[in-house]
């Protein structure tokens, strides 16, 4: 009998971590991405000051071009001009990034969006 419970205990464990495993990976990776500490890593080798300011890259804060625009200049890069960052992140980390810059302030420490 208590063969059969520690059995049915495994069995049980084994089908959590089967079922269960991969939708708490997928989240713990999504939860994971920190958008400012990836931009301080490497975005801000070209967009000084979180991209608020000018560098060997454009000022990103108040840009003009549209989300999409800066969405595909991200994943797609521009040869001879900026990295292609699509195989790094995936679209929604891309559009996390955009949401970040956009939300870009003078004078204000930026946030994760």
């Amino acid at each position: 009998n208590a063969t059969e419970n520690f059995r049915n205990l495994l069995a049980f464990l084994f089908m959590t971590c089967v079922i269960a495993g991969p939708a708490l990976a997928d989240e713990a990776s999504k939860k994971a991405f920190n958008v400012k500490s990836t931009f301080t890593n490497i975005c801000s080798f070209c967009h000084a000051d979180y991209g608020r300011h000018a560098s060997k890259g454009p000022q990103l804060m108040n840009s003009e071009r549209s989300d999409e625009y800066l969405f595909n200049r991200i994943k797609n890069g521009m040869p001879g001009r900026m990295a292609a960052f699509g195989s790094a992140f995936t679209d929604e980390q891309i559009w996390k990034i955009v949401k970040f810059i956009r939300n870009l302030k003078p004078g204000e420490e930026p946030q994760n969006p």
